[in-house]
């Protein structure tokens, strides 16, 4: 029995990865271990002891990890939904050959998201690991963490492929980087409750997929209540998931079938 297309793609790009995965050992891992590392034993240990202002009723590297979860497998999509979509599409033009064969444009994209939410999936497990290696959960409670953060994974590699399927260089990745992902990442509750921002950009704080992804990260791994309501932040996640896939197949079809 033959497999099904889009498991086609997903093989390809773990072949890939075979050959490259040196090259995201730093990112991938060793980041996320140095953050905890510096912000949250080195800058917790000042906010702990009332160094700055913080109303935690959890050490600072407690509260630190799960965002930092969320965080990660946002960036790890962001990587991987971005420059490798644009080499696909312009610079190698491996799309252009997929699409010679069999495989049509939703299998090429289908195939594509499934092999970054693994790649999400591997990423996320590894960071869960670390997180309780510094202490800052349970074994039981970092595992509960990961689906979700998959889900802010899957939920950003929909979307930024949609995004990059319509760019004419690279510029506009460096732009959603720049003015997109770094701006997300510090500002969507990861480091600190979106309570603290400005009363005008917290609505905006909470109209971000990272937002609920760190919400539902949180209360999952430290067992404390959930900064925005479960199945809200699910459905949330979800919905940017779906919309993102569907926007991503017809934009690639635009732009890859003549």
């Amino acid at each position: 029995m033959a497999a099904p297309p889009a498991l086609r793609v997903v093989e390809a790009g773990a072949r890939v990865y075979r050959r490259t995965w040196r090259g995201s050992v730093i990112s991938c891992f060793l980041n996320p271990a140095l953050y905890l590392l510096a912000m949250g034993v080195g800058l917790g240990k000042l906010v702990d002891q009332g160094a700055g202002s913080s109303d935690l009723a959890i050490p600072y590297l407690t509260f630190l990890a799960p965002g930092l979860l969320a965080a990660t497998a946002m960036q790890t999509a962001a990587g991987d939904a971005s420059h490798p979509v644009m080499a696909g599409i312009k610079w190698r033009k491996t799309y252009h050959a997929t699409l010679a064969t069999p495989i049509e444009v939703h299998d090429l994209v289908l195939g594509h998201l499934g092999w970054v939410t693994i790649r999400v999936t591997f990423v996320s497990v590894v960071y869960a690991a670390i997180m309780t290696a510094f202490g800052a959960t349970t074994p039981l409670e970092a595992a509960l963490a990961v689906p979700p953060a998959v889900l802010v994974g899957l939920a950003f590699a929909a979307a930024i492929t949609a995004y990059t399927a319509r760019l004419k260089d690279e510029i506009g990745l460096s732009n959603m980087f720049r003015f997109g992902i770094v701006p997300l990442f510090l500002f969507s509750g990861t480091f600190f409750p979106i309570s603290q921002l400005p009363d005008w950009i917290e609505p905006v704080a909470y109209a971000t997929p990272l937002f609920h992804g760190v919400s539902l990260c949180r209360g999952l791994a430290l067992g404390v209540a959930f900064e925005a309501p479960w199945a809200i932040s699910l459905a949330y996640l979800a919905a940017w998931s779906a919309a993102g896939t569907w926007l991503a197949v017809r934009l690639m079809r635009r732009r890859l079938v003549v």
